[in-house]
């Protein structure tokens, strides 16, 4: 039953995180965290980091770790395998679909409607890692991490692989 409950908590992210995996992220926060209660937010947002920090897509990455920790390798064959199985099933059956269609202006206003979605899905749950920085690791690292990311991004023009690099490092040496 396990296994199901797996494939499923993949597998409609999948299929409602229109756009990729940023849009697919809350969504498996919301199946993780909420429904099956297989993470905590806290723990929720390491994966999240460690998975950003990890070349790929972001989904299949966190897809892969969580089916682990919950139903061991064949839970993370699972899972990695719900988490592409929509847009695989897309594809390939409508593949001429999306070839004739793909320049049609109703695609592009679509496109540009669900774009402030994503955004705003993606504020809320940022919204909510900030709010839980506070309780677990507190103000003090918070504030260093993002003010130093803000700096080194914004203001050095450091490239975001080498701060998240760097804030990996800050983690394991004052937060481990």
């Amino acid at each position: 039953m396990i296994y199901l409950k797996i494939f499923w908590a993949f597998f409609l992210p999948g299929i409602l995180g229109y756009g990729g995996g940023p849009s697919s992220i809350p969504l498996i926060e919301a199946e993780v965290v909420d429904r099956y209660e297989w993470m905590t937010t806290s723990e929720f947002s390491e994966v999240l980091a460690m998975g950003n920090a990890l070349p790929g897509p972001i989904a299949t990455k966190m897809a892969g770790y969580i089916g682990y920790e919950v139903g061991g390798v064949a839970g993370s064959a699972i899972a990695v395998f719900a988490s592409v199985a929509p847009s695989l099933i897309l594809m390939i059956s409508l593949l001429s679909l999306l070839l004739r269609h793909k320049e049609s202006p109703k695609v592009k206003r679509m496109t540009m409607i669900v774009r402030p979605v994503i955004a705003a899905l993606l504020g809320v749950m940022a919204w909510d890692f900030f709010v839980e920085s506070f309780q677990g690791p507190g103000l003090l690292h918070t504030v260093v991490l993002a003010a130093g990311s803000l700096l080194l991004m914004e203001k050095l023009k450091v490239h975001p692989a080498y701060v998240i690099a760097g804030s990996l490092v800050y983690g394991a040496v004052f937060l481990g």
